[in-house]
């Protein structure tokens, strides 16, 4: 049975030093360290449904092919031919015709990667369909998104990520439909995006409107070590979801329990996707780190593909309600990563409401390979 609780402070706890947040050398090492050895979440796995369907997915400054081939297998390939390195790829998705053509010199692979055409290349080299197949990156498919990682040998996902198994299966997340997507573009650390996502202590100050269906001290958390962090925060009486309004103009998704009627669960996944459940849809935010004081954010809203069908469907009040909560929160981070880059700042202390993010710095240091100061 999973127990929620305030996720605690120690004593003396402090927030991380300003240069893991705008130093350009850090940045390289989580580059090396996170980003080019973990899983990283890019999509969500409708995009790419049917055979041949294909999707672009930039990674550490890496572009990858992520498609479905004849067999109905996601698969993941570094765009670049294996005869002089052109991009194979260059449109945002597609849908390709039984094969991946350079459009260069036509060399052809099939959709599981391998060598299928090179042209005039017979008794020049040596070029057979699996020594010159493309490379390939690892890749699984987990609640309806697509997660990727650069090392073609990473961990096994559910080794990498044991808090998720079976955790939200209430919400059958990977039934839902995205029916829209915001992109934004940060001047902030995405650290900063990460740590404000998981702690609503400044809700009375920053969202009066997030503050109205929901106390800010209500935050019960059930995953505090780890790549998997959060837990639930309570709505108010008479509140039925996070919209404008605060009332669920649609039905609720099938299969939650009473008390998750009563809820919105949030958690953080190390170190790109950040996940809302709400009693009638789901929202995704994609964390993209760009430089060390540069971040895209993709948010996509996530709803019942029945429900998402019907006629008067008008998801406007749940979209309107986090694009103005999201620009809020975006407002201030970027003021956040102009002060931690002053000399005037010094490590300050969390407070109690603040243990989530004293439960990503512990994680985040020991995939840096640091030593917590405290």
């Amino acid at each position: 049975m999973r127990t929620f609780s305030p996720a605690a402070v120690p004593a003396g706890a402090r927030t991380l030093e300003g240069h893991w947040y705008h130093s350009e050398a850090v940045f390289q090492r989580e580059r090396e360290r996170i980003f080019s050895r973990g899983w990283t979440c890019v999509e969500r796995s409708e995009r790419v449904s049917r055979a041949g369907d294909y999707l672009l997915a930039e990674v550490d400054g890496e572009s990858l092919i992520v498609l479905r081939d004849v067999r109905g297998e996601l698969r993941a390939f570094y765009n670049v031919c294996r005869h002089r390195g052109t991009r194979l790829c260059s449109a945002q998705a597609g849908r390709l015709k039984g094969a991946i053509v350079c459009p260069y010199h036509a060399w052809t692979y099939a959709l599981d990667g391998s060598l299928l055409v090179a042209r005039d290349a017979e008794g020049t080299l040596d070029v057979e369909g699996e020594r010159y197949a493309l490379r390939i990156a690892s890749v699984a498919e987990r609640l309806g998104f697509v997660f990727v990682s650069l090392d073609g040998d990473a961990q096994p996902f559910e080794a990498a990520f044991p808090g998720l198994a079976g955790r939200f299966d209430a919400w059958n997340v990977g039934s839902l439909r995205a029916v829209r997507r915001i992109e934004y573009e940060l001047r902030c650390n995405w650290k900063l995006v990460f740590q404000n996502y998981s702690e609503c202590y400044h809700c009375p100050v920053i969202h009066p409107q997030v503050e109205r269906l929901s106390p800010s001290d209500s935050g019960r958390n059930d995953l505090v070590e780890g790549p998997v962090l959060g837990g639930y925060s309570s709505l108010r009486e008479a509140v039925t979801s996070f919209t404008a309004s605060g009332r669920m103009v649609r039905p609720a998704l099938p299969g939650l329990a009473a008390p998750d009627l009563g809820r919105v669960y949030f958690y953080t996944i190390f170190p790109s996707l950040l996940l809302s459940l709400h009693p009638d849809y789901a929202m995704a935010h994609y964390v993209t780190p760009l430089a060390a004081g540069r971040t895209r954010v993709v948010c996509e809203w996530l709803f019942e593909p029945n429900t998402a069908a019907h006629a008067d469907f008008d998801p406007a009040d749940a979209i309107d309600f986090w694009d103005l909560t999201n620009r809020q929160d975006w407002a201030v981070n970027e003021l956040t990563q102009l002060g931690v880059a002053s000399r005037a700042y010094a490590p300050g202390p969390y407070v109690q409401r603040e243990g989530l993010l004293y439960a990503f710095d512990r994680h985040y240091r020991s995939v840096m390979k640091e030593t917590a100061a405290e």
